[in-house]
């Protein structure tokens, strides 16, 4: 069967962001082990899970991390990123991952990751 559009519609939402760490070998490592499976503080994964967030991935190029978002159909981004920072343990999550990134302590998940633009999209 070939693909098409109509024989496939999402039912949810697509969003990639992007972070830079500090260029430290060692805190790159120790990024990468606290977002090991099963490490990620389980405030912080059911939060996303609360505001919307169905899934998620990032990489890791160099110092460059690329996340993958997937979130419900209907999701607003601003209004669910604002709502993820009041949930349980966030602002201290972000205050603790700060030491690994280049970005400040005080500075919100959505203030750290930055929304991408999708300039490519393969030809149906």
């Amino acid at each position: 069967m070939k693909y098409t559009e109509t024989t496939h519609i999402p039912a949810f939402k697509r969003y990639c962001k992007t972070l830079s760490l500090k260029d430290d070998a060692q805190l790159i490592e120790d990024y990468k082990k606290i977002h090991a499976p099963g490490c990620a503080w389980p405030e912080i994964t059911q939060g996303m899970r609360e505001v919307g967030i169905i899934d998620m991935e990032i990489y890791l190029l160099g110092t460059r991390l690329f996340m993958i978002m997937d979130t419900v159909f209907d999701f607003d981004h601003d209004k669910a990123m604002s709502e993820l920072a009041t949930k349980p343990r966030q602002s201290e999550w972000e205050a603790y991952v700060s030491r690994f990134q280049q970005t400040s302590a005080e500075a919100r998940a959505d203030e750290k990751w930055q929304l991408m633009e999708r300039i490519y999209k393969l030809d149906k």
